[in-house]
């Protein structure tokens, strides 16, 4: 019989620098490429419409990718240990290879698919999903790094193997069953947010239009949501539509033999792409952080439970302009730039006193690149509760966040247009615009535009309290 491997594809949608799809090419006759709906996923609450609506996008460029090289993706839905049994007795596949994914459920379920395997054939893991793998990089005593600066260091130190080109051809069996690609409303989701297309082709556009005309200002403007100053590359890197080592690469091939300022972006985007991998190796090694705070002592924090600050949070109109335009931008693309998200949860957490898990969730629900390793990162990072060595006193004021990192008002009149003749003295304080000028500018508070829904500077001090109650 002809040697025949099944690559299972999951969070590893490409065919370019596939680790374990590359290595089913060079070890078998006959790769049968298969993606598996699984209801365990698709049903969850805080898996998001705008990601299931990513998701088929990339799944039908990979399938077109495949087809364009003698191929066909091989889809089916159901239990993946029920549906990979299923398809090695019909292939004769003597191995199923897949990259590993660090993810609790992921680690679970890949534990059931070789545990119901294992007497069939052979069942193999590959890392794939970082610059190096989650369990690579300990300090010098083998411990975990559980500070970003000396892991960043660390993996610095350590080569990024270079990507290996998509297999020119594809050899596959004939006549293998596939499940035509569903739509959106039959895998039960309904969304009108548009967003990016998702493959592996608009990622290696996105990639090369990024390196070729931001990377280098990447320092300066990655934190200006006006600006295109980010990449826009996180869905893509979140569904593996490209590799990180492929990002790597581009980053350092851009600005071979430069130094200094002149390759201070490329360096600063390397460090986000490294920020990636840390949380990645802090979940799977501290799997408890999916429900609970990093530092458990948090766990014991009296956080507050308001439910109409958490909605007129999520709405956008909590009077604060940098934050509701976040939300709105949130709301309206399935997208947030990545200092806004720090500006929000710091609000949710620190101004609120909103427990962390309840933003941690809605970014689940509604963002495009929604990944657990990094959202739930993130709002540890702004929740005190997490790996930051920052101490829990670092609370973001919105005002002077909106007036350094949007001087001039051009994102929050984007978002929120309301405020749109507003001047921009008053654009991230619209509560002092002189009453005679409110019904002029069209900002009447209240009316057009609504208050404050808490005073900042109470907040604050109610939020240092909270904490020193745990200290």
């Amino acid at each position: 019989m002809t040697d025949r491997i099944i690559h299972w594809f999951r969070r590893d949608l490409r065919l370019d620098d596939n680790t374990a799809l590359l290595a089913a090419y060079d070890g078998a006759t006959e790769v049968v490429p298969v993606f598996i709906f699984d209801r365990a996923i698709l049903s969850r609450p805080d898996t998001g419409p705008v990601r299931v609506k990513f998701l088929l996008d990339a799944l039908a460029a990979l399938d077109a990718n495949l087809r364009a090289r003698g191929g066909a993706l091989i889809l089916r839905a159901g239990l993946p240990e029920e549906e990979l049994a299923r398809l090695v007795a019909e292939t004769g596949a003597k191995a199923v290879y897949y990259n590993r994914d660090v993810e609790p459920f992921a680690l679970a379920r890949d534990a059931r698919v070789a545990e119901r395997l294992r007497e069939t054939c052979a069942v193999r893991g590959f890392e794939d999903g970082d610059l190096h793998p989650p369990d690579s990089i300990k300090t010098k005593g083998g411990t975990v790094y559980t500070v970003f600066t000396p892991y960043k260091r660390t993996a610095l130190a350590i080569p990024v193997p270079k990507p290996r080109s998509a297999p020119e051809a594809f050899r596959v069996p004939a006549g293998l069953a596939s499940n035509p690609l569903p739509t959106l409303a039959e895998l039960g989701h309904a969304t009108e947010v548009q967003i990016p297309p998702g493959g592996e082709g608009p990622a290696r556009e996105r990639l090369e239009g990024f390196v070729r005309r931001h990377l280098a200002d990447y320092d300066r403007e990655r934190d200006l949501p006006a600006k295109t100053g980010t990449s826009g590359l996180s869905p893509y890197l979140r569904f593996g539509c490209l590799s990180p080592r492929r990002a790597f690469h581009a980053a350092e091939d851009a600005t071979a033999g430069l130094t200094g300022p002149a390759r201070a972006g490329a360096d600063v985007w390397i460090s986000e792409l490294l920020w990636r991998d840390f949380y990645r190796q802090i979940l799977f090694h501290f799997s408890y952080v999916e429900n609970g705070s990093f530092k458990k002592s948090y766990d014991e924090l009296a956080w507050e439970r308001n439910d109409d600050l958490f909605e007129a949070w999520k709405a956008g109109r909590t009077g604060f302009p940098i934050v509701d335009a976040g939300m709105r931008q949130l709301a309206t693309t399935g997208w947030m730039h990545n200092r806004v998200r720090m500006i929000v949860a710091s609000f949710l957490t620190k101004d609120l006193l909103i427990d962390w898990r309840r933003g941690e969730r809605h970014f689940m629900e509604t963002l495009v690149d929604g990944d657990l390793a990094a959202n739930n990162g993130g709002w540890q990072w702004a929740a005190s509760t997490g790996t930051d060595a920052q101490p829990y006193f670092r609370i973001f004021n919105p005002v002077s966040q909106g007036q350094k990192f949007d001087p001039t008002g051009a994102y929050v009149k984007k978002y929120v247009p309301e405020l749109a003749s507003v001047p921009e003295k008053w654009i991230h304080e619209p509560w002092n615009l002189p009453l005679e000028y409110r019904k002029p500018f069209r900002c009447v508070l209240g009316t057009d535009y609504p208050y404050p829904v808490v005073d900042h500077a109470r907040q604050r001090e109610k939020a240092l309290a909270l904490f020193k109650k745990i200290e």
